[in-house]
């Protein structure tokens, strides 16, 4: 007998790749979604958030950030015993709090994938999973829903830190730049112009341009990126002022640093022999 899932949000980018895995993986598959259109072959519309719900063996939220807390506290009293509740956000506080308050009946599951819509397969994927109540179980039950992916454990508080630069910082200043290049009334000229940094550069941006606005807004305003923000426009500042007053040694110090405290843990000369390659691979 297959096992039952829904997805809430199936219509979003993310809620349709979780339909595809798991129509692939042999589930039987129900979604609901309020804002999008539910497309693809082999899913089970429900027309009410709640009654998509009542069946099923594992319930997946692929909503807004801000808004799964309070779905959470909507469809959890809802749920048969014994269902998993998982979760995917990009921010934990908030969400952590609200799946530690669901009834004892319902297992909480918090993960956060970090591939998006375009990924083709699970195999090589890194999933972050936030213990609930249980660690062990609850990443044996992801484990097994996800298998041939890699899996690192954290908590909450440290999510929400290391995320800040891994996706809020990236994405911040990768917003911006898309912004000042979305302004050239000559980027035809500037891309004959340009060499291997400015074209990695401009394609990351507009692949992170593709991502929903909301989704965006969401990202940037993890608290924790404040932190690592307020330093990013402080060197910035730094090295300005610095160029402009001549300050030359200030300025090739900063880079010797960087580069000193980067290569102790990565190999420079290999990080540019992959752009290299990434580049030709684009350009073929």
């Amino acid at each position: 007998m297959k096992k039952k899932i829904t997805i809430i949000g199936i219509g979003g980018q993310m809620g349709q790749w979780f339909a595809k895995y798991f129509l692939a993986n042999d589930f039987e598959v129900t979604g609901y979604d309020s804002e999008n259109k539910i497309q693809g072959k082999g899913i089970i519309q429900s027309d009410s958030l709640v009654g998509g719900i009542l069946k099923a063996d594992y319930v997946v939220l692929c909503t807004p950030t801000r808004r799964t807390p309070e779905i959470i506290r909507l469809i959890a009293k809802e749920m048969k015993r014994g269902t998993y509740l998982i979760e995917i956000s990009s921010e934990k506080s908030k969400v952590v709090t609200s799946l530690s308050k669901m009834p004892a009946k319902i297992n909480p599951i918090c993960i956060h994938p970090m591939f998006g819509p375009g990924a083709k397969s699970i195999k090589g994927q890194n999933i972050i999973s936030v213990p609930i109540k249980d660690a062990k179980k609850e990443l044996a039950v992801v484990k097994e829903l996800f298998d041939g992916a890699n899996f690192v454990t954290i908590d909450a508080v440290e999510h929400d830190k290391k995320i800040a630069v891994i996706l809020g910082l990236t994405h911040l200043m990768n917003l911006v730049f898309a912004n000042i290049i979305s302004k050239d009334e000559k980027m035809s000229l500037t891309e004959k112009m340009s060499g291997t940094t400015f074209r990695v550069q401009k394609i990351l941006a507009e692949s992170i341009m593709t991502e929903s606005p909301e989704l965006i807004e969401t990202i940037i305003a993890n608290p924790e990126i404040r932190r690592v923000a307020e330093e990013l426009w402080k060197d910035i500042g730094r090295l300005l002022t610095a160029v402009q007053e001549s300050k030359t040694e200030e300025v090739i110090d900063y880079i010797k640093n960087c580069q000193e405290k980067l290569s102790a843990n990565t190999n420079l000369e290999d990080s540019y022999k992959k752009l290299t390659k990434m580049v030709h691979a684009v350009e073929k």
